[in-house]
């Protein structure tokens, strides 16, 4: 089904959804998409940060560094990923501009990944967005990949987006197309940020999106497909207001 447009429905409708929909992405990635070493779990929380869906690397007894030279046999993509627009950011520039505060991981398996799914509550305020954008790039400092989902238009304080603002706060502005103006970002940090962008609309389909595991080495994530499974639970009463 095609995004829906959730400005007409009050914020509590859309945390049920939210919350259908996180479950519905855990349990994909847990059902096969991961690689055996890898595991996904919702809301937990690391350096402050509530994301809604961690993936985690199985702590084996030590893990070595990422060598991009040797060959993979673990299931991961590694091809560019087919969306709109990619973007790349100095990362050493960035670590010159900020203190570096050290992310906590949610248990002594490595948190590699983070998939979130914005909130009206995180651009509600300024202070609100602020807080989300800086605690992205935090987590973008440490090498933790992100996968951010943007449904709502932009507002007063984040006139670009969720990811016009991530981007501004790492490298430099970035401008949203007026007609597409939601936004699926798929970050991938190493020595750079790389942002793979998907802009998109209400009444269009949601695509498949990477989720970084480790540098040049990712996992589709299916929206379209947990986005319908999650829809369908939403009563009735509400899916009439939100599709008609």
């Amino acid at each position: 089904m095609p995004i829906h447009d959730w400005s007409r429905v009050p914020a509590g409708i859309f945390h049920h959804l939210h919350h259908s929909w996180i479950e519905e992405i855990q349990r994909a990635l847990n059902a096969g998409l991961l690689p055996d070493e890898y595991y996904a779990m919702a809301e937990q929380r690391t350096a402050g940060y509530g994301p809604d869906v961690l993936a985690l690397q199985v702590d084996l007894g030590g893990t070595k560094p990422f060598d991009s030279s040797t060959s993979r046999d673990e299931g991961l993509l590694v091809a560019e990923p087919k969306v709109a627009v990619t973007a790349e950011a100095d990362m050493e520039f960035y670590r010159r501009k900020q203190n570096i505060i050290a992310v906590h991981h949610v248990s002594d398996d490595r948190v590699v990944a983070v998939v979130e799914v914005v909130s009206p509550g995180n651009k509600s305020s300024r202070a609100a967005l602020r807080s989300f954008v800086e605690k992205s790039a935090k987590l973008l400092d440490q090498r933790i990949h992100l996968l951010i989902l943007d449904l709502h238009r932009p507002g007063s304080f984040d006139p670009q987006g969720i990811h016009g603002a991530i981007w501004e706060e790492i490298e430099g502005p970035w401008l949203a197309p007026p007609n597409q103006p939601l936004t699926l970002a798929s970050y991938e940090s190493a020595m750079t940020v790389r942002a793979f962008v998907q802009p998109i609309a209400v009444g269009e389909e949601l695509i498949d999106m990477p989720l970084y595991l480790e540098p040049s080495g990712y996992v589709l994530v299916p929206l379209k497909s947990t986005y319908d499974r999650a829809f369908d639970a939403l009563p009735k009463r509400w899916r009439t207001v939100v599709e008609a």
